[in-house]
């Protein structure tokens, strides 16, 4: 049995769904439930995790925003050392590797003891959802930088390779950086988004100020400040496009408009 948390959300979904499909059995668990197809947990508080890692073999370890300033890592990897639990798969963040976003979430999985691998996503396709509403009832999509790219990973993508790092042993000890096929602008994704809708949308450009204030409503202003610092001077080697996807899934991976397709409906 495989446990994946953070089960309700844009890479869990697609996880839950992909280990399934596989044959595996999983226990889904997420910190708020609308139905009794999850497990309510929450990693800010590790023991509410316990009754969901009875028989686990491995574990998707996927912290909310607010885990940073709430949380303690080290906690959670405890409890699910005590449960007996061999192997742990972290999403964590590009921002690790270029030394953007402190590293303190994969010490505590890589100085376990446990069998671990770690994801670490850039810039998510479906970050767009926060345009969802504005293009819906105005056409209108906002976003600071306009024109610098970054190369935006599908989530299904993060999905599939999780699946496999769970399933398969192969990959313990292993980092991988996932984005996706090419660096695309906020400006681009406007583009994008209405060629998929069929209408014209109309692209503002936010100051960092204005982004900022946005960001500070979902998460702590260390990480908001950081991710801005990404989005609007990115290094070379967030703006890379990393392979690790297609060596993973023997496939490349997903350009942002296959996301846009999938998920066109939201912005209709």
């Amino acid at each position: 049995m495989i446990v994946v948390t953070g089960a309700t959300g844009n890479v869990g979904r697609p996880l839950v769904q992909a280990l399934t499909a596989a044959g595996e059995q999983v226990t889904a668990v997420a910190r708020r439930i609308a139905d009794g197809n999850a497990v309510q947990a929450d990693l800010t508080h590790p023991e509410t995790l316990e009754p969901a890692l009875d028989g686990a073999k491995a574990v998707f370890l996927l912290t909310a925003a607010d885990f940073l300033a709430n949380g303690n890592m080290e906690d959670v990897v405890e409890v699910v050392r005590a449960a007996g639990v061999p192997r742990v798969v972290l999403l964590s963040s590009q921002g690790v590797g270029t030394k953007r976003h402190p590293s303190y979430l994969e010490d505590a999985v890589t100085q376990s003891g446990l069998d671990w691998t770690i994801l670490r996503p850039g810039n998510f396709a479906s970050n767009a959802f926060q345009w969802a509403e504005s293009i819906r009832t105005e056409r209108t999509m906002a976003a600071p930088y306009a024109d610098v790219a970054l190369p935006a990973v599908d989530p299904q993508d993060i999905a599939e390779v999780a699946a496999a790092a769970l399933r398969d042993p192969s990959h313990v000890g292993a980092i991988y950086t996932l984005t996706g096929p090419a660096p695309i602008s906020p400006r681009q994704q406007a583009g994008v988004i209405e060629a998929a809708v069929g209408e014209p949308v109309r692209f503002v450009e936010l100051t960092r100020e204005e982004a900022r204030a946005n960001l500070l409503t979902f998460m702590p202003p260390p990480v908001a400040d950081s991710t801005l610092d990404i989005l609007g001077t990115p290094t070379a080697e967030e703006q890379e496009v990393s392979l690790d996807i297609e060596q993973v899934l023997g496939r490349p991976a997903h350009p942002f408009a296959d996301w846009v397709t999938r998920n066109v409906n939201a912005f209709r």
